[in-house]
């Protein structure tokens, strides 16, 4: 199991956030624009399609290292981290699988090509130079094309203005953990830059189950040491034409207690496995303003180039090697003063290259896409988003994606109600085609037809809003490994239905509160069993300001039993549940120095998820942010 290395490069469109309680917010803000549901920045009520949306303050606030963290109370939102932080992290949205998940950074999607089933590893990503995370629910090929059945997240980073500024940050704590950052930002009438370097260790996490070690055999707890680098720039050369550029650097050093199993019964090395994960990716982007901002057109290429190498203690190893390169154009038109037309072309192509004890590939692939978005608001009460897509695969040929999206408000009572169909698809990946052993290059893409509807509802000035969001996914040509034929197959049908509700209430001017609850159930049609997708997900999260000084967070979280396969087992059975509670503070010392310090897993909580691989119990930390 190898880890990976990062480096961005994009457009970004930033908005301020809106202090007011609605669903959307992970807590209780909620930006007054929202970017991934449309493409363009579109205001959070004529939003029809499920949203959430976290912000840097809520990130500081709870004081989350890692964005599978952040995650990890989204509703409809499941997080599995296969270890210490630094491990394989998966995320399924509403039951779906995790490569059925499209995964943007500033614009730039960031999958590997490499892996097995293309999906985004979340271990490595870190949230010191994250401005705001979108997560985007529901099927988006529409728009975003092969990936997006499931959802959309959406990270963007920090963009700088205004004079010079530093900031700094250092914290330390349980398990070895010793975390640092610097960022450095500003702007000038026609610029902006903003760069960030962070550290990220946690040198000694006790990850594997004491049950598991063989007679005599010791634990050895795991290793992660994580340095990220981010930069953006961006200039005005006129009114009518600039330049954008991001880039972002992972550099990843893993040292883990993987499986052994030359010996039977099997148990975890003696000793580390080491892996790294170095990862590159990176966008340029022009932009052309006409008609005075009416007419937007951006044209600019990304790539990522993902490194991954892992090594055994008896000598198994494992090297990955992806790349993708994507050209695009699109363009926006407000045609009207309520409609806006959007419509864009993209040319990928991606290659992976891997070897390992067990053999490898060399493979590519390429597609093309083009899309068109109609945005329109009927007055200041109805509001419609529709899209429709075509792509072109290289190797499979043509497929057709669509999505509307309504959303009504009634102004009078405070109602809101939404909605949203659409369709997906995920194409498979180059080594599900390709693999020596088990590929099966007929395999055909995985579909979708998926809708949600809702309400939000908030009383009394906006004090408390409440609202609840049911949907259901019908997913076709699955692909699983068939043990009859022992090859990929599209072997498998699901159905996944549910609901996402929630309550967020102002109790007093100091004093907020905010409840989730995702209820999630799988229909699978097929001889594999749908794994690791817990059927309930509850969380609580409390913010107390008690003077100006000092904040207090606290957040529950309690997840149901799920189906899952042991460590060293083959057959599946039956997962327990688990809770977890954190407390964190800040206080401000003085206008440019905060002292903060948080407990995690306050109950002392021992649970494995997924099996095999345990969560840390109680953990002390405590640390210093200054700035200019």
């Amino acid at each position: 199991m190898a880890r990976s290395k990062t480096f961005a490069c994009s457009l970004l469109l930033t908005v301020s956030p809106l202090p007011v309680l609605a669903q959307g917010g992970s807590v209780f803000t909620l930006p007054l624009l929202i970017i991934s549901a449309t493409a363009l920045p579109t205001p959070s009520e004529q939003i029809g399609s499920s949203v959430t949306v976290i912000t840097a303050e809520e990130i500081e606030r709870l004081q989350r290292r890692t964005v599978s963290d952040v995650l990890a109370t989204v509703p409809g939102l499941y997080v599995v981290q296969s270890g210490s932080p630094g491990a394989q992290t998966s995320v399924f949205i509403r039951g779906l699988n995790s490569n059925q998940t499209k995964v943007f950074i500033d614009g730039i999607e960031v999958s590997d090509p490499a892996s097995p089933n293309r999906a985004f590893d979340f271990g490595a990503l870190t949230t010191a130079d994250i401005e705001r995370i979108e997560v985007l629910r529901g099927p988006q090929s529409g728009l975003y094309g092969s990936d997006a059945m499931g959802g959309v997240i959406s990270v963007f980073t920090k963009k700088g203005s205004g004079p010079a500024k530093l900031a700094t940050m250092a914290e330390g704590g349980s398990f070895g953990t010793f975390n640092k950052s610097a960022h450095v930002s500003g702007g000038t009438q026609n610029s902006h830059y903003a760069f960030t370097a962070s550290n990220y260790v946690a040198a000694s996490v006790p990850v594997t189950p004491l049950e598991l070690l063989g007679p005599g055999q010791r634990r050895i707890n795991d290793y992660t040491k994580n340095w990220t680098y981010s930069g953006k720039y961006g200039v005005d050369l006129s009114e009518y034409f600039g330049l954008n550029f991001v880039g972002r650097y992972t550099d990843q050093q893993f040292r883990f207690t993987n499986s052994n199993f030359n010996v039977i019964p099997s148990v975890p090395f003696d000793d580390h496995s080491n892996a790294t994960s170095r990862q590159f990716s990176g966008l340029a982007d022009a932009v052309f303003r006409l008609f005075d901002g009416r007419l937007n057109s951006h044209v600019g290429v990304t790539h990522i180039d993902i490194a991954r190498r892992s090594i055994d203690p008896d000598g198994t190893f494992g090297i990955f090697d992806g790349n993708r390169t994507k050209y695009y154009w699109r363009s926006d038109f407000q045609f009207a003063k309520d409609h806006k037309f959007l419509a864009g072309v993209e040319r990928e192509s991606e290659s992976a290259q891997t070897s390992s004890t067990f053999g490898g590939i060399n493979a590519k692939n390429g597609n093309t896409g083009a899309y068109v978005e109609l945005q329109s608001a009927f007055g200041d009460r109805f509001f419609v988003v529709s899209n429709i897509r075509h792509d072109d695969n290289d190797s499979f040929g043509g497929h057709n994606t669509w999505r509307i999206a309504p959303a009504f408000l009634i102004r009078e009572t405070e109602t809101r109600l939404k909605a949203s169909y659409g369709t997906g698809f995920h194409a498979p990946t180059l080594d599900q085609r390709f693999n020596p052993f088990i590929g099966n290059p007929d395999l055909l893409p995985e579909e979708s037809r998926g809708f949600d509807y809702g309400f939000e509802q908030s009383l009394w000035q906006k004090r408390l809003l409440f609202g609840v969001t049911w949907f259901r996914n019908d997913v076709e040509n699955l692909i699983d490994f068939d043990p009859v034929t022992f090859a990929n197959l599209n072997i498998q049908r699901a159905k996944t239905h549910g609901y996402e509700a929630f309550v967020a209430a102002q109790i007093t001017n100091s004093l907020q509160v905010r409840a989730d609850h995702t209820h999630v159930g799988i229909v699978s049609d097929g001889p594999v069993q749908v794994r690791r997708r817990p059927r309930e997900k509850t969380s609580v999260s409390v913010v107390w300001q008690p003077t100006e000084k000092l904040t207090l967070s606290a957040t529950a979280l309690w997840v149901s039993g799920w189906i899952d396969v042991p460590r060293f087992g083959f057959t599946t059975v039956n997962a327990p549940g688990y809770n977890t509670v954190n407390l964190a503070a800040d206080y401000r010392v003085s206008p440019n120095v905060t002292v903060f310090g948080r407990i995690d897993n306050v109950l002392d909580k021992h649970f494995q998820s997924p099996l095999g691989f345990e969560h840390t119990g109680i953990g002390f930390f405590a640390g210093i942010r200054a700035t200019n």
